[in-house]
């Protein structure tokens, strides 16, 4: 979060899916790692881990390899630092939302609910 805006991605593939940064663990890298990847893949941002939250468990669809798969989502609070690049990753756009708004905008549950558990901390 930076001035009351939360940080997310649009991925237009298939569908339109709003979702807070974040993928999977390449090989021989680490969570946090993984992390620091994705976020700039993409958004283009260097972000800062401040504490990790927790994890939900999600079904989806992987349309980039065609089937569903069983999903770990590990949440953490960053700070987004500085923009380094645009997006990356192929179809995704940044947006910037009014935390109250990035609520409603994310697309799957597990994302709402932690964003919405953190707002009530805020």
């Amino acid at each position: 979060m930076r001035s009351g805006q939360v940080l997310l991605t649009q991925e237009n593939l298939t569908d339109v899916e709003i979702q807070l940064p974040g993928g999977g663990i390449d090989a021989g890298e680490t969570a946090l790692q993984a992390l620091h990847r994705e976020c700039l893949e993409e958004t283009g941002w260097k972000v800062q881990i401040d504490r990790r939250l927790g994890a939900y468990q999600r079904f989806t669809f992987m349309s980039d390899y065609g089937f569903w798969a069983q999903k770990i989502c590990h949440i953490y609070i960053c700070r987004p630092v500085y923009k380094l690049q645009d997006p990356i990753e192929p179809f995704h756009t940044t947006i910037w939302a009014d935390a109250n708004d990035a609520v409603n905008l994310l697309t799957n549950e597990g994302d709402r609910d932690f964003l919405a558990a953190v707002l009530k901390t805020y």
